[in-house]
């Protein structure tokens, strides 16, 4: 089916659609109410090839891992489609965390004026910023409806995870090392007392019991912002001696003074302290989970999304394949300009005028008379 610009001149009784017709979109999947465009799977294609480039994949290789994941491209956004239907059908709303995370990327990236900021978006990343605020809402749902629907539905056994630690013993013998996460405040071109005075504010905040992850979202302008400062595991040798000193030996959630650096004020926070030596159930009890909960988690995913499908109106243009659809679905695309008009021949028109003259013949139910000899007798009578 096309969305079509098609100019029309009505002769008589009759309609002549003119010769030239302009396709404005191609539609190549319906999904409910709503619809998945060409335009819609080329965008996809561009983002997959540009997150590839970015990692690198050049060439031969880009072309030949383009076309490994090309078949996925429908699938995903019919995937995406149902999951944001399901989440307005649960009423799930993301308004306010949409608003606050565009406001921490706009900070990011020090673009105060909206218009520049919308600008920016554009140059980045070739879409609009509408555009790109509902690819963010809509991931944000699906995310939800994700969590909700499958995630919380599956819970690991403790004698499960026992079971596991007591198997796998041996992957569980650590180094010691020390997890971190950081803060950085810089004071290039600013009044160095004042970003003091922030980092001490930052410090006191945490220690409250604020969450460092979205303080360091928030606030940091290290390249680990985006991961809540996340800065992973360190063996001993590894940080600068004098940092060295302020971490290892301390306790999980410890937080640091601000750091003096020669380029600003550096706040860190101890997340784990792993000890040389087999590693204690309780401090790997996390990890294990993960390891059990992942293999079940994508399969369930992928379970539900087939439910969805089972349950959904879904049609697909001929030429395009949804890579996970439902075994026994039928989507095959029904093209409204294809389907054939009734047609009704002057023959049985003039039938169908008989057929209700001789309506009048047929006896009365109960009765051996017609309604027209019945009318005839009560006169007479």
């Amino acid at each position: 089916m096309r969305m079509q610009f098609v100019p029309a001149l009505i002769v008589g009784a009759g309609i002549a659609l003119a010769a030239d017709i302009l396709v404005i979109e191609e539609i190549v999947a319906k999904i409910n109410g709503d619809i998945i465009t060409r335009t819609e799977l080329e965008r996809s294609r561009r983002q997959m090839e540009a997150e590839m480039k970015q990692q690198g994949v050049t060439g031969e290789k880009l072309a030949a891992a383009i076309g490994e994941r090309e078949g996925s491209i429908l699938r995903d956004r019919i995937d995406q489609l149902l999951l944001v239907q399901k989440a307005k059908d649960l009423s799930i709303n993301v308004e306010s965390e949409l608003s606050k995370q565009i406001a921490e990327i706009q900070k990011r990236l020090g673009v105060a004026d909206p218009d520049k900021f919308h600008a920016a978006i554009k140059e980045q990343l070739g879409v609009s910023f509408e555009d790109w605020k509902s690819e963010m809402r809509n991931q944000m749902m699906t995310e939800r409806v994700i969590r909700q629907e499958v995630g919380g539905q599956i819970s690991i056994p403790r004698a499960e995870v026992e079971k596991y630690y007591q198997e796998h013993k041996a992957e569980f013998v650590r180094q010691e090392r020390v997890f971190l996460r950081d803060i950085f405040l810089s004071t290039k071109d600013k009044d160095a007392a004042a970003v003091e005075k922030k980092a001490k504010d930052l410090v006191a905040r945490t220690r409250k019991g604020e969450k460092f992850f979205e303080l360091a979202r928030d606030n940091s302008e290290s390249q680990t912002a985006q991961n809540g400062g996340d800065l992973g595991g360190w063996k001993r040798g590894e940080l600068h001696p004098d940092i060295e000193k302020l971490v290892f030996d301390k306790p999980r959630n410890h937080v640091t003074d601000p750091i003096r650096r020669e380029d600003g004020f550096l706040i860190l926070r101890v997340e784990e302290q792993h000890q040389a030596g087999q590693a204690p159930i309780e401090e790997v009890e996390g990890e294990i989970n993960n390891r059990l909960y992942m293999p079940r988690f994508q399969p369930r995913i992928r379970e539900y999304l087939t439910r969805l499908r089972e349950q959904a109106f879904l049609e697909i243009k001929p030429g395009y394949i949804d890579a996970s659809a439902a075994a026994g679905k039928d989507t095959t695309w029904k093209d409204p300009a294809q389907l054939k008009p009734e047609t009704v021949t002057k023959e049985e028109v003039a039938s169908q005028g008989r057929r209700r003259r001789l309506f009048w013949l047929v006896p009365i139910p109960g009765t051996n008379t017609t309604p027209a000899s019945s009318s005839k007798t009560a006169t007479m009578k």
